[in-house]
C-alpha cells in the first residue's frame, strides 16, 4: 500500500537519478530526516554518489541542486554540506496526508494483507506462582507486537503456554499440603499459592532432606497418582482464574491457550525416538543431547529419575504449533535469560530435521530500585497490589483536576491512566534495555510518559469540543504555512513508515519515541498558535490538522496496547 511518503520518496529518488549524469542504483540512495524543520522536510545524503562521480559529496550536493527543478511535491532544494535537502510544498503535503488519515481514519498507518500466518507465543506464566510487575513486560511487548504484525498485514495467532507442572508446582504442593491444607483459604487464592511457593523454596534450601520430599511429589504427579493429581487439578484452577483476571484487565488475549501438561507425555515420546535413532544419549542416566560441537554444551533433555524438563514439553510443542496451525513462523516472547537455552532448544530441532522458522524475541528483565525480583526469594511486586496502588495516586490527581466528576468516572480514566503508565514505561525502551521502574516517572504527565500522550489526545478533544470550534468553512491547506504545521504534517506522512520499521524489528520503542515526538510537536504548536482565534477558513485548516494528530496519537496508542481517555 503507497502512502504520501512513499510517493513523495519515490519522486525524490527519481529526481536524484534524473540529475545524474551516470547510472545509479536508487536503492542505495538513502532519505533521512533533518535535525531541524528550517533545514528542510527530507535530505539526501551524497555520499554514495561519491563513489561514482570521483567527486566530493558537498560538490556533489551543490551542483545537483542547480539541476533539480521544484516539481509535484518538490518545492525547492537546497544543498546544505553532503546533503541534498528537499522542501515539500505544503499544500500537497496537507492534501495528500490530512485526506489519507480522514479516509483511513483507524486503519491509516495499517499495510494490505500478505500471505505469511504467524504465531506469536507470550506471557508464558506459570500456576502456582504470583503474577507480578516483572511479567507486564513480556505482556506489554507481546500484546504490541500481535497488534503490529496485523497492522501489518500478517495474519496472527497469539498464544499463550502456561507452565501448570514441573518442579515448581511439586514445591508449592508439597508445602501446601504439608503446612497449610487446614487453612481457611483467602479470597486470592492465586496469591496465596505464590506465597507458599516462596515459602517452599526457602524452607528446602535451609534443608536438603526436604527436597527429596518434594521430588517425590514431582515423581507422583507424573505417575498420575490420584490424591495429587486431585491437588494439582484444584490449586491449578486457583491460578487460572487470577490469571484470567489479570489478562482481562491488561487486555491479553489468546486464540489458544497450551499447557505444559498437556505436551508432557508427547514430549517424553519423542526423547524416546532421539534415544532409539541415536540422536540422544544417556549420560549419568539423565537424557541428553551433545552440542559442544556448535559451542552449545550439552542439551538436558530428561532428569535421571525419568522426570520431564521444560525442554522436554517444548519438543511437542513446537511440533504442534506447526502441525495442527501450519503457520508459517513463530515467535516466542521470552526474556534474554533463556537466550542460550533457547540456542540450544533452536539446535536440536534442527538437528531433529525440524526446518521450520521459529524464533526467540528477547527482552532484558524489570528490576526495582532495590535489585532484581524473583518469586522465589518472595520480593516480588505483585501486579494486582502495584496496579491498584497506581490507580490510587492517579486517582487523587484526577480528582484534583476535575472535583466535579463522578466517582465512577474518576475510576474508569484513573484505570486507563494508570495501564497506559505501566505499558507505556515497559516499551519506550528497546526490549535489550534493563528497566528499573520508577513509579513517579512512568505516571507523570509531563515527559516521555503514557500519560502525556494520552493527556495530548484529551488537550486536541478539549479543543475540538469547544463551541468556537463549529464552523462552516471548507479547509484551506494552502494557508498551513507554519512551520510547526509542516513539521506535523510530515510527523503524519511518517506514521505508517514507523509501523513498519516496529513490525520489522519485532520491537515497539520506535513506535514509543515517534508517539512522543508527535504529541511533543502538536503542544508547541497549541503553545505557539491560536488555533481557535484564527480566520474562519485558517481555523477550519488547523483543526482538521488537530483532528489527524489525534487520530494518529489513538492509533499508534492503540498499537501499543493504550486506550486514550476522552477527558483527563
Amino acid at each position: 500500500m503507497d502512502y504520501a511518503i512513499d510517493k513523495i520518496k519515490k519522486e525524490i529518488l527519481e529526481a536524484v537519478k534524473q540529475a545524474v549524469s551516470v547510472d545509479i542504483d536508487i536503492s542505495k540512495l538513502e532519505i533521512e530526516q533533518p535535525p531541524k524543520a528550517n533545514m528542510g522536510d527530507f535530505a539526501v545524503p551524497c555520499f554514495y554518489l561519491t563513489k561514482l562521480l570521483r567527486i566530493s559529496p558537498n560538490q556533489i550536493a551543490q551542483e545537483l541542486k542547480d539541476k533539480i527543478r521544484p516539481h509535484g511535491a518538490i518545492k525547492s532544494v537546497q544543498n546544505l554540506g553532503p546533503y541534498l535537502n528537499f522542501f515539500i510544498d505544503s499544500k500537497f503535503l496537507a492534501q495528500k496526508v490530512i485526506s489519507e488519515v480522514e479516509k483511513k481514519s483507524a486503519k491509516y498507518g495499517s499495510h494490505k494483507p500478505v500471505d505469511t500466518k504467524v504465531m506469536l507465543e507470550y506471557s508464558g506464566p506459570n500456576t502456582h506462582k504470583e503474577f507480578h510487575i516483572g511479567h507486564l513486560r513480556n505482556n506489554a511487548l507481546g500484546i504490541s507486537l500481535v497488534n503490529l504484525l496485523r497492522f501489518s498485514g500478517r495474519k496472527v495467532i497469539p498464544v499463550n503456554y502456561i507452565g501448570d507442572i514441573g518442579a515448581h508446582v511439586a514445591k508449592c504442593l508439597w508445602a501446601y499440603d504439608k503446612f497449610h491444607k487446614d487453612e481457611e483459604l483467602p479470597e486470592n487464592k492465586g496469591k496465596y499459592l505464590g506465597a507458599i511457593y516462596t515459602e517452599a523454596v526457602q524452607r528446602i534450601e535451609a534443608d536438603e532432606f526436604l527436597a527429596k520430599e518434594a521430588a517425590e511429589v514431582q515423581q507422583k504427579l507424573e505417575a498420575g497418582d490420584k490424591y495429587w493429581t486431585k491437588l494439582w487439578k484444584q490449586t491449578r484452577q486457583w491460578s487460572l482464574d487470577e490469571l484470567n483476571e489479570v489478562y482481562k484487565t491488561i487486555g491479553a488475549k489468546f486464540d489458544k491457550i497450551f499447557y505444559e501438561s498437556e505436551v508432557e507425555k508427547p514430549g517424553k515420546k519423542i526423547v524416546e525416538e532421539l534415544l532409539e535413532k541415536g540422536v540422544a544419549e544417556k549420560s549419568e542416566g539423565a537424557v541428553i543431547i551433545d552440542l559442544e560441537k556448535y559451542n552449545l554444551k550439552k542439551f538436558l533433555l530428561l532428569k535421571s529419575d525419568g522426570s520431564s524438563l521444560y525442554s522436554t514439553k517444548e519438543l511437542a510443542l513446537a511440533k504442534l504449533k506447526f502441525e495442527k496451525y501450519k503457520v508459517d513462523e513463530s515467535y516466542v516472547v521470552v526474556d534474554t535469560r533463556q537466550s542460550f537455552y533457547l540456542q540450544q532448544f533452536f539446535k536440536t530441532l534442527q538437528i531433529m530435521g525440524f526446518d521450520k522458522k521459529i524464533a526467540h524475541i528477547p527482552y532484558e528483565f524489570v528490576t526495582l530500585k532495590d535489585g532484581a525480583m524473583a518469586s522465589r526469594k518472595g520480593n516480588v511486586v505483585p501486579f494486582e497490589d502495584f496496579l491498584d496502588e497506581v490507580i490510587k495516586v492517579i486517582s487523587e490527581e484526577t480528582r484534583k483536576r476535575h472535583a466535579d466528576w463522578p466517582n465512577d468516572e474518576v475510576s474508569s480514566t484513573a484505570k486507563k491512566v494508570a495501564l497506559g503508565a505501566i505499558k507505556f514505561y515497559m516499551l519506550r525502551v528497546g526490549n535489550n534495555s534493563v528497566i528499573t521502574f520508577d513509579l513517579e516517572e512512568a505516571r507523570s504527565y509531563d515527559g516521555f510518559t503514557g500519560p502525556y500522550l494520552q493527556y495530548t489526545v484529551s488537550r486536541i478533544n478539549s479543543v475540538l469540543n469547544k463551541p468556537e470550534a463549529k464552523t462552516g468553512k471548507k479547509p484551506d491547506f494552502s494557508l498551513l504555512t507554519d512551520l510547526l504545521e509542516k513539521k506535523l504534517l510530515t510527523g503524519l506522512a511518517r506514521f505508517p513508515e514507523v509501523v513498519v520499521e516496529a513490525t520489522k524489528e519485532l520491537d515497539p520503542s520506535s513506535l514509543a519515541k515517534y508517539l512522543f515526538d508527535l504529541a511533543k510537536d502538536f503542544s508547541s504548536y497549541y503553545q505557539a498558535v491560536p488555533i481557535l482565534a484564527s480566520s474562519e477558513e485558517l481555523k477550519s485548516s488547523r483543526l482538521v490538522l488537530a483532528k489527524s494528530v489525534r487520530q494518529v496519537l489513538i492509533n499508534g496508542l492503540g498499537l501499543l496496547g493504550i486506550e486514550a481517555p476522552e477527558k483527563m
